[in-house]
């Protein structure tokens, strides 16, 4: 096989990975009649993804992704119901604020939407922190929140790198059920692991400065 046959090849298999996983995680989400799904598939791509971004691109995926799904069901829709539970707070003040006329509660729009910010940003974070983290939930969340926080750089080069993706898949509308999920989780787990990892040296780094006082 020569360069140019195996270059091509690769670029298969990959597309092959992600739109399979792609198809995995929008299968699951619905067996799990959606609302029960969404979260354990979604945590289950991420510890694929992750796998393949730390040097395991062999993994069965398959087997993989079922593993995650069904030992981290429980803990993810946990966590499902935190996210819900924070969206359902920022709709219902949105809407309460939307129909009332009073001015002054309308300058609470900006800490709203300052909040609203926080919160996608955090999501970000969240499902990376989740696979890469063996931690309880509260830990995790919380680890997630502190490290989107002072994590400014690598919040804007996601968002440059999925608004860049959206312009692409909205121009080509196969594109979002074939790789959608799956695209979005291979950015988010590759810039959180690169953030992760610098935090991890830094840490280590200090711990070893400390040890040597």
């Amino acid at each position: 096989m020569n360069n140019t046959s195996g270059f091509i090849y690769s670029i298969m298999e990959w597309v092959t990975r992600f739109a399979y996983v792609n198809l995995l995680w929008i299968t699951f989400t619905v067996a799990g009649g959606v609302i029960l799904g969404i979260f354990p598939a979604t945590t289950a791509m991420f510890a694929v993804v992750r796998k393949w971004l730390t040097g395991n691109a062999e993994i069965p995926i398959f087997k993989t992704f079922w593993n995650f799904f069904k030992s981290d069901f429980l803990k993810s829709n946990l966590l499902g119901l935190f996210i819900t539970g924070l969206g359902a707070i920022i709709v219902v003040d949105f809407l309460f604020i939307q129909v009332n006329v009073d001015d002054l509660l309308r300058l609470t729009y900006l800490p709203l939407y300052a909040f609203m910010i926080l919160f996608l940003l955090f999501l970000f974070y969240i499902f990376p922190a989740f696979v890469h983290y063996d931690l309880k939930l509260g830990k995790t969340i919380k680890n997630a929140f502190l490290i989107m926080l002072i994590s400014p750089l690598h919040s804007f080069l996601i968002v440059v790198c999925l608004v860049s993706v959206y312009f692409i898949m909205e121009a080509l509308p196969a594109l979002p059920f074939i790789f959608g999920a799956s695209t979005y989780a291979f950015i988010t787990m590759w810039l959180c692991l690169n953030t992760f990892t610098k935090i991890e040296k830094k840490a280590e780094t200090t711990n070893s400065n400390n040890a040597a006082k």
